[in-house]
């Protein structure tokens, strides 16, 4: 008999490969868990006639009910019972008679053989790590840096010392480092310090967006919203622009309208300015009311609508800025001049919209610094409509003045300010600065 023994990573693969070896017939002898999965004992239908003598063989008969494996779905194919012999002579019927009947004995049915499923490795849990050293890791980690951008700032300043030194001087004057790697990338490695610096000055120029003369809104007009935080001069820069215009139209042709219902008397100060410059002056509570007015007053060169002050951060600028652009209102950012970048960052993005006509920059004289704001009007692509520094009316309202402008954003800081940097500080602020730099070229002028 030619037993065969079959080791697989399953029961099942087992299996398979006895079928396709010894045919779908075949019988298991035995299985057992084996190194490496499952071993199995097998024999073909066919040998194991092998098991009884020769003699024997030829009378046992293996009942239909045996038990066998059959690896195919196929069902036993019945074989059809021999004819009956012919009836013997008397002599040899009466022999047969005297010969006892030999008692047929079946086979004992097999025990079903039993696969032990493979076992799995118990699962490990994963580790917590305690938040001590995370916090250290974290410490670390900085550390690293600080010494990377240390490395790096003094290998810059080495290959690369004057474009190192304009770096510092933006830095230094207030420029974002993203802005400041922006008006940097291009830099021609021949040229010296001041003409490096001239360089960069010349990109931010053409990057700032500025109106012309002949692009005035007074001259132009419509209806304008003037929008922003508190306390950025909204309800001054409406009477500034309101006189501008009535000294150009005539008071006939302009109107003032205030949505400002939340502040004691807010409304009072802009009817003082009306009543001064001979213009009717409209209070609004809601949009449906917006709406009417403004139909009322369509025949109107200029219309300008003074808003209510709020946090950029306040649910209610989102509904400011839905109800303009639902009644085709232009609105108008006012940024202050003071505002650290950051900030003015956050009012842009609180603010923006596709009816967002332009800027206007205020406090200009109480501002150390033009930087700041510039590089956030720069970097979000506004447009600079006028700024204003102070608070008469309406002589401190100005067409903005580009070479002004520039020359007090580069101002460079005194040798005793403490906001100067020193040393590798320049490096590690450019290393910590994060964001994909904003396209500062190709900018047009007005």
């Amino acid at each position: 008999m030619n037993v065969r023994k079959f080791i697989a990573a399953s029961a099942r693969d087992a299996l398979r490969t006895v079928k396709e070896t010894l045919g779908p017939d075949a019988i298991i002898l035995s299985n057992r868990s084996a190194p490496g999965g499952v071993e199995i004992m097998a024999v073909a239908a066919r040998d194991i006639g092998m098991l009884a003598p020769a003699n024997a063989r030829e009378e046992i008969v293996v009942p239909a009910d045996d038990y066998t494996v059959r690896l195919s779905g196929k069902a036993p194919v019945a074989t059809p019972a021999a004819a009956p012999a012919a009836r013997p002579a008397p002599a040899v019927a009466s022999a047969a008679r005297a010969t006892p009947a030999r008692t047929e004995v079946p086979l004992a049915p097999r025990p079903m053989p039993r696969v032990d499923p493979p076992q799995k490795a118990p699962e490990r849990e994963a580790e917590v790590v305690p938040m001590g050293v995370m916090d250290e890791i974290r410490a670390l980690r900085r550390i690293v840096e600080q010494h990377l951008a240390g490395f790096a700032w003094g290998e810059s300043a080495r290959s690369e010392p004057v474009k190192t030194e304009v770096l510092r001087q933006l830095l230094d004057a207030g420029f974002s480092p993203q802005l400041a790697r922006e008006l940097l990338a291009e830099l021609p490695p021949s040229y010296d310090a001041g003409q490096a610096l001239g360089w960069v000055r010349g990109v931010a120029d053409r990057a700032l967006l500025t109106i012309g003369d002949g692009a005035d809104i007074v001259d132009r007009g419509g209806v304008f919203a003037l929008v922003g935080p508190t306390g950025v001069g909204k309800t001054t820069t409406t009477a500034k622009l309101a006189a501008r215009c009535v000294l150009r139209h005539g008071a006939s042709r302009v109107a003032l309208v205030t949505t400002d219902g939340y502040r004691i008397g807010a409304h009072e100060q802009l009817r003082i300015y009306g009543r001064i410059l001979g213009v009717p002056v409209h209070v609004v509570k809601d949009a449906a009311d917006l709406k009417q007015t403004l139909n009322e007053l369509s025949h109107k060169h200029m219309v300008l609508i003074d808003t209510m002050g709020m946090s950029q951060r306040d649910r209610l600028v989102g509904e400011q800025v839905a109800m303009f652009a639902e009644t085709a209102v232009q609105r108008i950012l006012l940024l202050p001049a003071t505002g650290r970048g950051d900030t003015l960052d956050d009012v842009v993005r609180a603010y923006n919209g596709p009816d967002l006509a332009g800027s206007i920059l205020t406090k200009l004289d109480e501002a150390a610094s033009l930087a700041a704001s510039l590089d956030v009007v720069i970097r979000h692509r506004l447009c600079l409509h006028y700024v204003s520094n102070g608070q008469r009316v309406p002589e401190d309202l100005h067409l903005p003045n580009r070479p002004y402008l520039l020359h007090r954003a580069f101002k460079d800081a005194p040798e005793a300010s403490p906001h100067r940097f020193a040393g590798v500080e320049p490096g590690l602020m450019m290393a910590n600065s994060a964001g994909a730099p904003v396209a500062a070229s190709g900018g047009r002028r007005g």
